[in-house]
């Protein structure tokens, strides 16, 4: 059985979109309120560095609970950004140990480490869902789930590769409603990919290139 999704990306995006209607004015506030934070933190130096490491995997975490919401019609609030920080110590391991196995895969060769990078994505998206999970038990799960799709979730990112352009082309302000439909397109292609069929074949050192974090 394929792990394979067969939802168009295009769909996935439209979806996206249609989940953002009417509800724009509190995405593009909360995506400017960690934008704020994590800029505020570079600002303060190698303390500041410090801040954004402890704070980064609960916002990442905040950021997925936020745009599944968007998707399943649930009401959101700006404050449920931080409704992470409920699972720091998980947030904060899961994010530490996703950064040192790309880190480590980077060192050897560029693309690997992208790789990497596609097999944890859904990560947080995972702890979102399943908050009792430990940090290493939603990092190999994602591995699971994102075995057979990263060639997929690679084309929605070239998707938005004019969405950049036109991002930049605003001195930045454009991204304010770009981020949000990008992080709108990730939520719905995490819950695309979710319930697909495990293959008994998928486990250990087979997912991305061979690392095993076990």
């Amino acid at each position: 059985m394929s792990r394979m999704s067969s939802t168009p990306n295009a769909q996935i995006m439209a979806e996206a979109r249609a989940a953002l209607s009417g509800r724009w004015k509190v995405a593009i506030a909360i995506v400017a309120i960690q934008f704020g934070i994590m800029m505020a933190t570079n600002l303060l130096g190698l303390f500041g560095a410090g801040i954004s490491v402890m704070i980064s995997g609960p916002l990442a975490l905040g950021i997925a609970m936020v745009f599944l919401r968007f998707l399943r019609g649930e009401p959101v609030r700006v404050g449920n950004l931080f409704d992470g920080f409920a699972h720091f110590a998980t947030c904060f391991c899961a994010y530490f140990l996703m950064s040192l196995f790309i880190l480590l895969w980077a060192l050897l060769l560029i693309v690997p480490g992208i790789i990497a990078a596609y097999a944890y994505s859904m990560t947080f998206y995972i702890l979102a869902d399943e908050p009792q999970l430990r940090a290493r038990e939603a990092l190999r799960k994602s591995k699971i789930m994102m075995f057979g799709n990263k060639w997929k979730f690679c084309c929605l990112g070239f998707r938005f590769s004019g969405w950049f352009l036109l991002g930049i082309v605003t001195l930045g302000i454009g991204f304010l409603w770009i981020v949000p439909y990008i992080s709108a397109s990730l939520a719905r292609f995490y819950l695309d990919i979710r319930d697909l069929p495990v293959e008994p074949a998928v486990s250990g050192p087979g997912l991305a290139f061979g690392f095993d974090d076990q």
